[in-house]
């Protein structure tokens, strides 16, 4: 039975025609707390285990595992356009690329994969989005580097995947305050929560920056991470439930 069989892999109608996938946890060979497939070497899972379920990975997109790229993500605003795997992953939070059979991807454990491509340029990227890479401008850092590689803005269509919902996504008053002073009509991704907290609406502020970069379409598929436990990996729902360390998410794209 072929892997893809046993892999639960979210898509969009937006990027069509562009082989694709948002990963959930369901399908892998890792046990315990990881239970899945989770793809972060950086966890405490076991490395053999991690790189099995990448293989998955790659071999559901249709790639060789060395042609399965990522970078070390470190919250940044940073993109790389790569035409190659590269020895060493660069230091960044999206990576673009125009070699067909590279399938660039990203990590991601309630913050937003986004996966983009401009399909009649041949030009697609895929970026990790938390709150402080969004503030920070790395969608638009992937949208800028996906024009300078030769795809037209108003083309690209961007899918924000599997990512911490608003219902969920509680906050400080600091927190609030630093989105509010960068623009009042920040507020607008904002409710009040309990005990003088807020309820953030991270997909909602990541499609506003997506929308105001100047992309042709941009949805998010409405999955939430902490939500749902079988089927996605969460770093906050991990933190409340107690435990020592959670798995990580996986959306890849490849010409």
């Amino acid at each position: 039975m072929p892997l893809t069989v046993t892999l639960d892999i979210l898509t969009s109608p937006l990027l069509e025609g562009v082989t694709h996938g948002f990963f959930s946890r369901r399908g892998g060979a890792s046990s315990g707390i990881f239970e899945g497939l989770n793809c972060g070497g950086g966890s405490s899972d076991q490395s053999e285990i991690v790189v099995m379920n990448r293989d998955r990975v790659a071999d559901a997109m249709g790639v060789a595992a060395a042609n399965l790229v990522t970078v070390h993500q470190v919250h940044s605003a940073q993109a790389v356009t790569l035409d190659c795997a590269p020895a060493d992953r660069p230091r960044a939070d999206a990576v673009v690329t125009t070699t067909p059979g590279l399938a660039i991807a990203v990590l991601t454990a309630d913050c937003q994969p986004v996966l983009f491509a401009d399909r009649a340029a041949g030009v697609i990227g895929a970026a990790h989005a938390g709150w402080r890479g969004a503030f920070d401008g790395v969608l638009e850092a992937t949208v800028d580097a996906m024009v300078a590689a030769g795809a037209r803005r108003d083309a690209i269509h961007a899918v924000i995947g599997p990512t911490i919902s608003q219902r969920a996504y509680e906050v400080g008053e600091e927190f609030f305050e630093r989105f509010h002073d960068d623009d009042p009509a920040n507020g607008r991704f904002f409710v009040n929560g309990a005990d003088g907290k807020y309820l953030f609406d991270l997909p909602g502020y990541g499609l506003m920056r997506l929308r105001a970069a100047g992309v042709g379409q941009a949805e998010w598929t409405r999955h939430c991470t902490y939500g749902d436990a079988d089927r996605f990996y969460s770093y906050r729902r991990a933190t409340h439930r107690g435990e020592a360390d959670y798995g990580r998410l996986i959306s890849a794209i490849r010409l």
